[in-house]
């Protein structure tokens, strides 16, 4: 451990001295033993003073007093928290870096219908904020692509890599809907008139219907063979209607959330509510329609008068207690750090521990369908795993020592770190 820990130190150091670019981790040349710690399954529950051997990428067992294979490095993380990456979902990490800054962000694309966009082509692996998202045990993250209707195709990166291509855990996984409005708003910077409103709600709602049955008459024709040409945007929802894609619906008003309930039912769509504000004012409805939830207002305010000042805060707990099948997300980009924290924050407000972790790991990679890999300490998935000496999801007990993906030590030197330790030295 002291051996491992003195070389992560030294190139923290040596990076700070000459630049702040993280070099990607080389892939795992031998057997690592992680020793004594205790580990958080999310699968198989909490396991005390256990071991965790990780084999060209993928953990190859976990047990007590494990063999020392030939060659390993053993490194003993007695009195540590071991726990599966954390996933991020709804992000736009790469994508943008600076708000103020036109020139450094692409997550737009022109135009109201573009699902033959791919959040992962515009990624950028250098991104100053990665590492800094990285620092908190986050390992993998949804690219989503920003727009109007329909945005395009999200990809699920793994956060430490050359390029998007090393980077993949699996791309263009499904197309993003920003449902139309529903509402009429009265807040100051709402120059329309009521009617205008509504108009442009009828509107984008109409075209959003007619995309779909464009699609789907594009998929027809093909089934068929009596395609004339080809439409890249029809060719990138075909996913869609053969169950191969997922749909991820962007609403969070009630009245959203049920007409997209309607119209994914009158498809036959495998979709997936994002967002999710008013989630809790209809939780037993989405159980029973086995809609799967991910919760993206876990630090919201109030959105009514009438509502409890907490409301964002207990929503989880509310949509566990109804059997919904949930996962929590931080949308945006650098705040995506406080993933973990929006969690633990769950649990305050009544949310079951395991629960709440598993909702920032496995419920994620099942939703994005790459729970066959990550997203929980699994024999035979990757060697994808956090150390910490605290509880991931405490702000203030978290410290995240090390972070290993597909078994490939990375390092945690980020921008912050740096200016922390920059100013510890200001007399």
């Amino acid at each position: 451990m002291k051996k491992l820990m003195t070389a992560v130190a030294a190139a923290s150091l040596t990076l700070s001295a000459v630049a702040h670019d993280i070099v990607p981790g080389e892939p795992q040349q031998q057997p690592i033993l992680l020793q004594g710690g205790t580990l958080y399954t999310v699968t198989d529950g909490v396991k005390q003073d256990t071991d965790l051997l990780m084999v060209d990428g993928k953990i190859s067992a976990i047990g007590k007093d494990l063999e020392i294979p030939a060659g390993a490095q053993v490194v003993d993380v007695t009195g540590k928290h071991l726990y599966p990456g954390v996933i991020a979902m709804d992000t736009t990490l790469g994508l943008k870096e600076i708000e103020a800054v036109r020139a450094t962000e692409d997550s737009d694309e022109t135009g109201a219908i573009t699902p033959e966009v791919s959040g992962h082509v515009a990624y950028n692996p250098d991104s100053e904020v990665i590492p800094t998202i990285r620092y908190n045990g986050i390992s993998h993250a949804q690219i989503v692509p920003q727009g109007e209707l329909i945005t395009g195709r999200s990809s699920v990166l793994q956060l430490d890599g050359w390029t998007y291509e090393d980077a993949a855990e699996s791309l263009d996984i499904g197309v993003h809907v920003n449902w139309p409005r529903v509402g009429v708003s009265n807040s100051w910077w709402e120059s329309r008139s009521p009617e205008e409103q509504r108009k442009a709600n009828a509107e984008a709602r109409k075209n959003l219907e007619r995309a779909f049955i464009e699609a789907k008459a594009y998929y027809d024709a093909k089934q068929a063979g009596e395609l004339n040409g080809t439409d890249l945007r029809w060719e990138a929802m075909l996913g869609l209607f053969d169950g191969s894609s997922t749909l991820y619906v962007h609403a969070d008003d009630e009245r959203q959330i049920r007409e997209a309930m309607d119209l994914t039912k009158e498809f036959g769509f495998d979709w997936v509510l994002m967002g999710a504000r008013d989630a809790w004012r209809m939780a037993d409805q989405l159980a029973a329609a086995d809609v799967r939830v991910v919760f993206g207002a876990p630090y919201g305010l109030p959105t009514r008068h009438d509502e409890a000042f907490d409301q964002a805060f207990s929503t989880p707990a509310a949509l566990a207690e109804a059997g919904v099948d949930f996962a929590i997300s931080y949308p945006g980009y650098w705040d995506v750090r406080n993933l973990p924290f929006a969690a633990g924050n769950a649990v305050a407000y009544g949310l079951d521990k395991d629960a709440a972790l598993r909702a920032i790991t496995l419920a994620p990679a099942e939703f994005m369908g790459v729970a066959d890999s990550v997203g929980s300490l699994e024999v035979g998935k990757q060697g994808t795993v956090v150390v910490s000496a605290g509880d991931l999801m405490d702000p203030i007990g978290q410290k995240v020592e090390l972070l290993f993906i597909e078994g490939r030590l990375v390092d945690l030197n980020n921008r912050h770190l740096q200016l922390y330790n920059k100013y510890q030295q200001k007399p």
